[in-house]
């Protein structure tokens, strides 16, 4: 019967090897000590075995010919077959249980397959051990070593979350277990970590800080507030910073200036304090230091009693006179102004090279003006005002008013120029002076003695400049009428010379009345022509004597008719055409004034000749 058996196995077993091989699933099987493993088929269960058979490098684990199983000593209670597929369990797992697993199986048709199985020690244990724990960047190297529990390790290392890679100066050894880096640099410093694998598990160490030394660098100092120029008492605040592991330590450098720390404050600084600081940092690992770009502090003060003064208190046109613009304080520019605008140097205008002095060479009038000088500096500006006035003259002097006047008028003159600061008068007739301080001369009634030359001069006493004009006036009789008088006068004398004329017809006729009996007579008897009175005394008749007389102006017209009454025994009648001695001529004009009315009384009496009125 064990022959029997031992056919149908062969028998089977060389049927699986035709027909049922790769029954189980898995080729490889991993499993960690102490661990379990199921090796399982391809079937489908319920399957209905007649016959099964597990081994171990050709060893029997289990036998199962229906209806009964048969366990190989060494795994009872460690196994466990799964009937209705042919799967099998085992637990309690050791190294020794490494190796080849085949199965044959019998049901409706042979089936085999086989499989490795692999047993492994976990990772445990995994820890990192340092070399080097002060780094200086440039200087140093570091390893680092990794160890761990298990079986079948492979080590990896991160720093971070980054692989480390082998390069130039990353060295991997001892299967991976030792990392070495040399010439560190800042980079490579961080969180380092230990990774151990096997096919059954793995570990990761405890991170280690690897810190790497560097710096100073990018020293740098910084002021607060940031100006470029600092009022004298205000306080700075001076900053200083670096790059720098561990953090430098700092030495403040000045001119009178000690101290350390990352912050300086100067208080209440002053003009003295002015110049360039600096600040050098200092690590005492990698025994390094640096030293920042210096900063240059300028301290000033503000600017105040700003004024313009004149070379002068006095300008005089045609002199020169220098405006000097002064302050207290750092003055860095000057802006002149005239009237409220900038100020334009024309050709005799010049400014120095500073601008403090603006000089006049030479003064002319239209100088003059509101001038302001503006100091500056960068802390503040302040304003200065100067009013120049330019004195000159007198010039363009002039008298104002009459060339001609009556006699008995008032004269007005007028002296005006132009000056500054004003010109006194003073006024000469005939080189004599008349008036003074006064640029109005004044005569209410004038004489003839008022002719004559009138002369005005003005005096500036700042200038002592002086100016004369000359006017020569005439003190003149006025016309005895006016215009409408002598239209008057014209034509009143018309009318008498009408009259006088009727009159003077009238009696001749009358006398040659009178004279034909003595015609008649010295037809008769007489020897010769008797004259005039001879007849007129014949007569015995009373006659009245008519004189007229007869002013004519200088121009020859006829102004004035005068009758004179004569008791007389003859009439005779005058005409005077003759123009007056000169001598004479005013008293001609007042009696032309008296006689004026007269002449309709005479030219009445002149009518009484007639015997028939």
């Amino acid at each position: 019967m064990n022959l029997l058996f031992s056919l149908c196995v062969l028998c089977v077993t060389f049927r699986g090897l035709c027909e049922g091989a790769g029954v189980l699933v898995d080729d490889l099987l991993n499993a960690p000590v102490g661990g379990k493993v199921i090796f399982t088929t391809t079937l489908t269960p319920p399957v209905t075995i007649t016959f099964l058979l597990w081994t171990f490098n050709h060893n029997n684990i289990i036998t199962f010919t229906e209806p009964m199983n048969t366990t190989t000593p060494g795994y009872e209670g460690r196994i466990t077959l799964f009937i209705s597929s042919g799967s099998l369990e085992l637990r309690n797992l050791s190294l020794n249980d490494s190796g080849d697993y085949t199965v044959t199986i019998s049901a409706t048709q042979a089936h085999t397959g086989s499989t490795k199985l692999r047993i492994y020690e976990p990772v445990s244990n995994v820890t990192i051990t340092t070399s080097s724990p002060d780094l200086v960047e440039f200087n140093s190297s570091f390893r680092l070593s990794c160890s761990s529990s298990g079986s079948s390790l492979s080590f990896y290392w991160l720093n971070g979350s980054s692989e480390v890679t082998a390069s130039d100066r990353v060295q991997l050894t001892g299967g991976g277990s030792n990392l070495t880096i040399s010439n560190v640099t800042r980079y490579d410093q961080g969180m380092f970590r230990c990774h151990v694998v096997n096919p059954v598990s793995n570990g990761t160490s405890d991170s280690v800080d690897l810190s790497v030394s560097f710096g100073p660098e990018n020293t740098s100092l910084n002021l607060s507030p940031t100006e470029h120029y600092y009022e004298d008492g205000s306080n700075v605040s001076l900053t200083c910073s670096a790059v720098s592991r561990p953090p430098a330590h700092f030495q403040w450098i000045g001119d009178k200036l000690s101290g350390s720390g990352p912050k300086l404050t100067l208080l209440n600084i002053n003009m003295n304090q002015t110049g360039n600081y600096s600040c050098q940092a200092f690590n005492n690992i990698t025994m390094r230091n640096q030293t920042s770009q210096p900063a240059f502090i300028s301290v000033l003060k503000r600017i105040s009693g700003a004024s313009v003064k004149s070379t002068t208190n006095q300008a005089v046109e045609g002199n020169s006179v220098n405006l000097t613009c002064e302050a207290a304080g750092p003055v860095f520019s000057r802006q002149w102004m005239k009237d409220g605008s900038y100020l334009i140097p024309t050709d005799n205008m010049t400014l120095n090279s500073e601008g403090s002095v603006l000089s006049f060479q030479p003064l002319k009038k239209t100088h003059s003006g509101e001038y302001s000088c503006r100091i500056m500096n960068p802390i503040n500006s302040v304003e200065a005002d100067y009013t120049l006035v330019v004195n000159y003259g007198p010039e363009s002097l002039q008298i104002t008013g009459p060339r001609e006047i009556n006699v008995k008028h008032t004269l007005t003159l007028t002296c005006s120029a132009d000056s500054t600061p004003s010109a006194t008068y003073t006024w000469l007739l005939n080189t004599k002076e008349i008036l003074s301080n006064s640029a109005v001369f004044t005569k209410d009634v004038t004489e003839f003695s008022d002719s004559g030359s009138y002369t005005c001069t003005a005096t500036n006493y700042v200038t002592r400049r002086t100016a004369a004009h000359v006017l020569f006036v005439t003190v003149k009789q006025p016309p005895s009428c006016s215009s409408g008088c002598i239209a008057g006068i014209i034509f009143a004398c018309c009318l008498v010379v009408g009259l006088c004329a009727g009159g003077w017809y009238f009696v001749s006729q009358r006398k040659k009345r009178l004279e034909e009996p003595f015609h008649r007579d010295n037809r008769t008897g007489s020897t010769g022509g008797g004259s005039q009175n001879s007849v007129a005394t014949s007569s015995n008749q009373d006659v009245t004597y008519a004189d007229l007389n007869f002013l004519q102006n200088k121009d020859g017209g006829t102004v004035h008719l005068e009758l004179e009454k004569n008791s007389s025994e003859y009439a005779e009648v005058k005409g005077n055409n003759r123009l007056p001695a000169e001598s004479s001529t005013d008293a001609h004009v007042e009696q032309m004034k008296d006689a004026a009315p007269q002449s309709g009384a005479n030219c009445a009496q002149t009518d009484a000749l007639d015997p028939g009125t």
